[in-house]
């Protein structure tokens, strides 16, 4: 296998690595999502929590404003129809 000058495996395009032969290793596909994968930082139990109730909370009041939103504009609709 040949590499082009300056240019690494994972950078070269699909059509260069067809051309070259090579395709899809599904090997090297799952070593790389690993080694990804190894590279996050993961979020520890209290901030899983804390963020967690902050989504549920922050989505709590933008669906109550969107009701309240809707039933007023309900509301306005039945006065002027």
């Amino acid at each position: 296998m040949a590499k082009k000058e300056g240019i690494s495996e994972s950078t070269r395009k699909p059509a260069e690595l067809k051309e070259s032969g090579e395709g899809f290793d599904p090997g090297s596909f799952f070593q790389g999502a690993r080694e990804e994968l190894s590279k996050v930082v993961w979020p520890s139990r209290q901030q899983l929590i804390s963020e967690s109730a902050a989504v549920i909370l922050m989505v709590g009041l933008s669906a109550s404003l969107i009701y309240l939103v809707d039933q007023l504009f309900g509301w306005v609709s039945k006065q002027v129809f």
